[in-house]
């Protein structure tokens, strides 16, 4: 788009670089932590079957 001129191409720039670190900041902060998994992984009773063909 030429016509455009050169602050809206800034404009555009900052506002998809701000979006871009709040994704990612979002999706960091909201990652479950490893602890809490192995919390409740050791709740979980499986019972295994040996198959013997």
């Amino acid at each position: 788009m030429p016509q455009m001129m050169p602050m809206s191409w800034f404009t555009l720039f900052t506002m998809f670089s701000a979006t871009l670190i709040l994704f990612a900041l979002t999706n960091y902060y909201t990652k479950v932590p490893a602890s809490s998994l192995l919390t409740t992984k050791k709740m979980i009773m499986t019972k295994t079957l040996n198959w013997k063909w």
